[in-house]
């Protein structure tokens, strides 16, 4: 007679030597990346991404998706917008770099869209809204370890960044949650009302609970009831729950869900909470989401053609236009030139959101399987190279880990 754990996971459909196999691509990523570290600076992710098509159905075919390493994979989502918007700190960014972020995605949006037309009227894309939609983001959830990693995070121009990147990365957001997911932006405005209204409750209820318990959850932090880090994996499946069960994505829950937290811990951020929030985000479920996205990555569209293939470097270099025109024109009496190249390539870093939208595109029959590939492709190379561009171009301006500078008022 079989084990009783071995008959539940048969019932239920899992593949546990696919689930080890993608387990153990997410920790060779880590030591690939490790290793190459003192030469070449390559975002973990791109490892686990590429690893995810090398053992998915288009490489060695020694692992496939099943109901539950989907779920980890939509669960690894989740938690890396709550990671967008659990290390933004809106008090920081408001003012001019918040202002000059606003304006700048909507530059990109309407260049996006601009662009989009013109390819969807030759003939290239199907719709300009979903493939302009996609090239109008920011890997800001991406960036941030690196840019964290690089001291930027502590600087005035770090500073500009998070305010381009959490509006290149909130935007789109809701466009996704409003326009590109449903055929009833009115409804789907509505529904958005309702939740933020039930998200804005929480986050009030948590500052207060926070701030009336915080010495006893201060206590768990080195006990086996881990309570603060069980807090915040509630709150970010709830809302993730919350906005599922209201027809809306499930990146905005996660997102809310990371403002809320940074928001109860005003005043109480504790080094050690961040780093067990990052072990259990970055060391398990996040890893689940780009491998996951790397199996689903249809390798085949595009090498079938050699004008699938060229897709990339266009996308390459209209991700560079969308998104750095704005940084070159409008950050002129902010920066000087360098810092303001390393920000328009820095905010050219998109892969999340482009593998969310393509997917959604795919589901709605509004995108080609080539341009989808060749979206994501680009996206896979500008998290590969424009972080390290970016960093190579501020070389030499201001030291890394330097002093925050306030920024101008408006």
């Amino acid at each position: 007679m079989p084990p009783l754990a071995t008959t539940t996971a048969v019932a239920a459909g899992v593949d546990e030597t696919s689930a080890l196999v993608m387990v153990m691509a997410a920790a060779l990523a880590a030591v690939i990346t490790l290793a190459v570290s003192p030469r070449l600076t390559i975002p973990v992710v791109v490892l686990e991404l590429l690893l995810g098509i090398l053992i998915g159905p288009q490489g060695l075919e020694i692992a496939r998706l099943d109901p539950t390493t989907s779920l980890l994979g939509d669960l690894g989502l989740g938690m890396l917008f709550f990671f967008a918007g659990y290390e933004i700190d809106f008090d920081r960014i408001k003012g001019r770099p918040l202002e000059l972020a606003a304006a700048g995605w909507a530059l990109s949006l309407a260049l996006a869209y601009g662009i989009g037309g013109v390819l969807a009227a030759a003939g290239i894309i199907l719709s300009f809204l979903y493939t302009g939609s996609a090239m109008a983001t920011t890997a800001i959830g991406t960036l941030i370890p690196i840019l964290g990693d690089a001291g930027e995070l502590r600087t005035r121009f770090g500073t500009f960044l998070l305010g381009a990147g959490a509006v290149g990365e909130f935007g789109p957001i809701l466009l996704v949650t409003l326009i590109l997911s449903t055929g009833h932006p009115l409804h789907e405005a509505v529904i958005l009302v309702v939740f933020v209204a039930l998200a804005v409750f929480t986050g009030l209820l948590a500052v207060r609970s926070a701030w009336r318990g915080w010495p006893l959850v201060e206590r768990t932090f080195e006990t086996s009831s881990q309570l603060a880090v069980r807090l915040a994996v509630v709150l970010v499946f709830s809302l993730v729950a919350l906005a599922a069960q209201l027809g809306l994505d499930l990146l905005l829950g996660g997102f809310v869900a990371g403002m809320i937290t940074r928001i109860a811990l005003r005043g109480r951020e504790v080094a050690v909470f961040d780093s067990k929030l990052n072990a259990v985000g970055y060391g398990l479920l996040i890893p689940f989401f780009f491998v996951t996205s790397g199996m689903a990555f249809d390798l085949d569209a595009l090498t079938s053609s050699t004008t699938a293939l060229l897709k990339i470097p266009m996308f390459v270099g209209l991700f560079l236009l969308v998104r750095g025109v704005p940084a070159l024109l409008l950050y002129r009496g902010e920066m000087v030139l360098r810092d303001r190249f390393a920000l328009a390539v820095y905010s050219a870093t998109e892969l999340p959101l482009v593998v969310a939208i393509t997917t959604l595109a795919i589901d709605a029959g509004h995108m080609r399987s080539s341009t989808a590939a060749g979206l994501v492709g680009a996206a896979i190379l500008s998290t590969l190279i424009f972080p390290m561009l970016a960093a190579r171009i501020r070389r030499g301006g201001e030291p890394a880990g330097g002093p925050i500078e306030a920024p101008a008022a408006a």
